[in-house]
């Protein structure tokens, strides 16, 4: 049944540009897509996963004709799972620094750095708590943003 609903291309790419980039609502999604997801997949898949509990689907204060999407605790429980594809990854396919840094920090960390970015995911998308400024999530950001830089430097050959 989990790979019946996780195991198509976009599912878990869906979740993971929740979990990771912060956006929740589907402009932000289909644009900060780095696979290039088009809009009817995305629009398949974020209904998917509403339905299949793993998302919610909630009016946006600021905007009476914007939803956002939110991780569910269902999705939450996910994060050693994704920790664990990204380590593999990391280990086994060819990909780039940026693209590994996060799957890195995550296997690095281990049990007690998933469970404090599970708590952070909850505030935020369980309580509506803003995300903070220094969590778990600034510092994988942080993170693929520093080895992005060195590689866009080490390409052009710029310091």
């Amino acid at each position: 049944m989990t790979v019946e609903l996780l195991g198509d291309r976009w599912s878990l790419i869906v979740l993971r540009d929740i979990m990771f980039s912060g956006a929740t609502h589907f402009r932000e999604l289909l644009t900060g897509s780095i696979e290039g997801i088009a809009s009817n997949m995305l629009a398949a898949r974020l209904a998917k996963l509403v339905d299949a509990g793993l998302l919610t689907r909630d009016d946006d204060p600021s905007h009476r004709q914007k939803v956002e999407y939110h991780l569910t605790e269902a999705a939450i429980q996910l994060v050693p799972v994704l920790a664990n594809l990204g380590a593999w990854g990391a280990r086994w396919l060819d990909t780039t620094p940026e693209l590994t840094i996060r799957a890195e920090l995550l296997a690095a960390g281990g049990p007690a750095l998933w469970e404090r970015f599970m708590a952070e995911l909850r505030a935020v998308h369980l309580h509506g708590a803003p995300t903070p400024t220094d969590g778990v999530l600034a510092e994988l950001t942080a993170a693929y943003e520093e080895t992005a830089r060195r590689e866009r430097e080490a390409s052009t050959g710029t310091r």
